[in-house]
């Protein structure tokens, strides 16, 4: 609820072929009473405003949508076939249906593939073209058997024809205030053809029209099939064991906490944890991991995974609509929301653009005859072929055509970002700032060396396990892991609590008893020389060394390593080929940091306490472009105040919901093929532009001189906005973890 009424509501709206429609929606809708906050998305097909029903009712909003030709159904709800429109059958991605139920044998079987798009020809679009192409070919040949007189009718017939259904989606716009349109552009156009004897172009320019028309639909709907076909990664059913028999249900109604069996070859029908069987699993279609990854009871499962080796016994842990894949297609679909500063800009200049080339227009119509006597007629002409280059349709998608076909490209590869804002910063981004444990580290330490200075060396681990037990720190983690590999129980403890960024303390036999790092130990007087050698030694081998004290005093020592990632120098080089600066931030004391950093060739920052971690963002940013790369929970601070925050994490709440963006493969060197895909889709958008206005400003001119007619305007509007969509969809093939580096420095 955004004030005392108002309640937000949200459609699918079928029928956008560009972002002129999307324009026509919005501008339906948001000068209606009780209606703010209006949010149209092209290639989610989604309006979603804010709506207080006692202005304006929920019907008069789908009134006014389906009044300017387009058609709307609720969330939910199968699509509308618009008036004239051309979409995908009903049934081919209808959001909540509901497979029928089928037998256990085709339970978790991979989900089928998309119902074919309708034949061009079934569409309203498309039977203009054949009807207006088949009039115009009759006429063509009419001239060869019939008067002249009698053809140049014919040229009339055909231009009325295919004119009627443009005229009255124009009428209906100028209705909702909205006069400057393509289509109304084009009605003015071929009529006024029609006055001045020009039939036989004025019918040619109606056909150009329609075929671009039809081009544009066919183009957005491959712009958007790919977003869709993620939510077919999952099954329509799944085996449920129930009742000691195997049950096939729609995976929608899967419940948190029932078992599943997923066969080999079969899709993983839900996210959970394996309970039985060891498989290889192929995650390529959630994090676009080629390589199977190892599954056996305890491991993590995702939705559309596909089990390549045994069966398996799952336990479901998340309900259908919070799944991996479900998360992945409301962020790609919601990112779409987050416009890029250059669409804003975009946006504002189209709406200047159109009006501005109407006004140019008329004064060519009225300035050469009146004011040095030239021929009226052919002024007219001219003046009515730059009416059709004002239709700013390919510069308005240029920049949402690409921004939808990256965020496609990136959810194929485990790269998500939350909009074209994100795409564009990351496409700036001077320096990237990693954490390092769980991001250039495997985020699993391990116990290397114990020293215990009193007693024996079970009893130090069993201690310092005592005051770690219940810790989520890794560190931590793999102190009790150590305390379990020698089957020593943990020290009974009370009180316990954490130093942040130095350790943690506990109570036992109502002494204080404390694991923390060698600066805690500094801090409270009890480093010795003795020990400040003996750790100076450990940490020099990149190892982290903490100290247990008991009421001050020192009991031993635990030295532990984590080592880096496998693909974490590769992926620093790949930077330094990128011309970004990496820089490793660390609460590790300097001597481990350095000698991780040594390893990987980066620079490092230690000692960082998490808000240190903040202020070094924010001291990097003053003249940078910072992008931060942490685990999405202990670095949130440092992610919010970068530029732009990355999250790694195979598909964690927090990496798929708090940070700009998320690396679903736990790969470092995804950092930089998601900075390679934001360059590619700037260029991609770059080009887009230079497309749309170089066309634009070319034929502006030849129009003014008489160079070109009415038929190649069509084609500047038209043939523009397909070559931009079409320009835009290559990035679909783009391989953001395999292109080369480019050579020049980011600007």
């Amino acid at each position: 609820m955004t004030n005392g009424r108002a309640m937000q509501r949200e459609w699918r709206v079928t029928g956008m072929d560009c972002g002129a429609c999307a324009a026509k929606v919005r501008g339906a809708v948001e000068r209606l009473p009780g209606v703010t906050e209006v949010d149209v998305a092209l290639m989610g097909e989604r309006l979603r405003l804010s709506l207080d029903e006692a202005q304006t009712s929920a019907e008069h909003i789908e009134k006014a949508v389906r009044d300017v030709g387009f058609g709307i159904a609720p969330k939910g709800a199968p699509p509308e076939r618009p008036k004239g429109g051309f979409i995908l059958p009903e049934d081919a991605f209808a959001e909540g249906a509901t497979p029928p139920e089928a037998d256990a044998e085709g339970a978790g079987a991979p989900a089928p593939a998309m119902a074919a798009p309708t034949p061009w020809w079934h569409s309203a679009k498309g039977r203009l073209v054949l009807r207006t192409g088949g009039l115009l070919a009759m006429a063509w040949a009419s001239r060869l058997i019939v008067p002249a007189e009698i053809a140049h009718w014919v040229f009339i017939v055909a231009t009325l024809v295919g004119i009627m259904p443009i005229a009255r989606r124009a009428i209906a716009m100028a209705r909702a205030r909205m006069p400057f349109t393509i289509e109304m552009l084009m009605t003015i156009a071929a009529s006024g053809a029609l006055v001045i004897g020009e039939p036989e172009e004025a019918a040619l320019v109606v056909f150009l029209f329609a075929v671009g028309e039809l081009l544009e639909g066919v183009s957005a709907g491959k712009a958007r099939d790919s977003i869709r076909a993620l939510s077919t990664l999952v099954p329509k059913t799944a085996r449920l064991e129930q009742g000691g028999k195997i049950r096939a249900i729609s995976a929608e109604k899967l419940e948190i906490g029932q078992v599943v069996q997923v066969r080999p070859g079969d899709r993983v029908p839900c996210d959970g944890e394996v309970i039985e069987g060891i498989s290889g699993v192929d995650e390529s279609p959630v994090t676009g991991e080629s390589v199977p990854s190892l599954k056996e009871p305890g491991a993590v499962v995702f939705a559309g995974s596909i089990n390549a080796e045994a069966l398996l016994r799952v336990r479901v842990t998340k309900a259908s609509e919070d799944n991996t894949i479900a998360r992945i297609v409301r962020l790609v679909q919601e990112a779409e929301s987050a416009r890029a500063p250059t669409e804003r800009f975009i946006d504002r200049f189209s709406r200047i653009y159109m009006p501005a080339v109407v006004g140019f227009a008329g004064l060519v119509a009225i300035v050469p005859p009146l004011a040095f006597g030239l021929a009226w007629s052919e002024w007219t002409y001219r003046a009515l072929a730059l009416l059709l280059i004002g239709c700013p349709c390919a510069l308005v998608i240029s920049v949402p055509a690409s921004i939808a076909s990256a965020l496609s490209t990136g959810a194929r590869n485990g790269l998500l970002m939350k909009g074209g804002a994100v795409i564009e910063a990351a496409a700036r981004t001077t320096h990237v700032a990693f954490d390092k444990t769980g991001t250039l580290t495997l985020g699993k330490p391990r116990v290397t060396d114990v020293s215990a200075l009193t007693g024996s060396e079970d009893v130090l681990i069993a201690r310092a396990a005592g005051v770690e037990r219940g810790a989520s720190h890794p560190l931590a983690q793999a102190i009790c892991a150590e305390a379990a590999r020698r089957g020593v129980d943990a020290a009974p403890v009370s009180g316990g609590r954490a130093i942040p960024g130095k350790g943690a303390e506990a109570f036992i036999d109502g002494m204080t008893l404390c694991v923390g790092s060698a600066r805690l130990a500094q801090e409270r007087g009890v480093l010795t020389e003795d020990l400040r050698a003996r750790v100076a030694a450990l940490e020099a081998e990149g190892k982290t060394v903490v100290i247990v004290l008991l009421d001050d005093a020192p009991q031993g020592l635990i030295a532990l390593r984590d080592d880096p990632r496998a693909d974490a120098a590769d992926a620093v080089a790949q930077l330094h080929a990128l011309w970004i600066s990496p820089v490793m931030l660390t609460g590790d004391n300097a001597r481990t940091a350095q000698a991780i950093a040594a390893g990987l060739g980066i620079a490092q920052r230690s000692g960082l306490l998490p808000q240190d971690k903040v202020a070094a963002i924010q001291a990097l940013s003053q003249d940078a472009r910072v992008m931060m790369v942490g685990d999405g929970i202990n670095d949130a601070p440092a992610l919010a105040a970068a530029d732009i925050g990355v999250a790694m994490g195979s598909g964690s709440d927090v990496a798929l919901e708090t940070a700009d963006a998320a690396i679903l493969r736990n790969r470092v060197s995804d950092v930089a093929g998601t900075i390679r895909l934001a360059r590619a889709t700037m260029s991609n958008i770059r080009q887009n532009i230079a497309i749309a206005l170089g066309l634009k400003a070319v034929f502006l001119v030849t129009t003014v001189f008489g160079i070109t007619g009415l038929w190649i305007a069509v084609l500047a509007d038209t043939g523009a906005t397909v070559l931009v969509t079409m320009n835009a969809l290559r990035l679909l093939f783009f391989r953001p973890t395999d292109a080369p580096a480019p050579k020049v420095r980011a600007a």
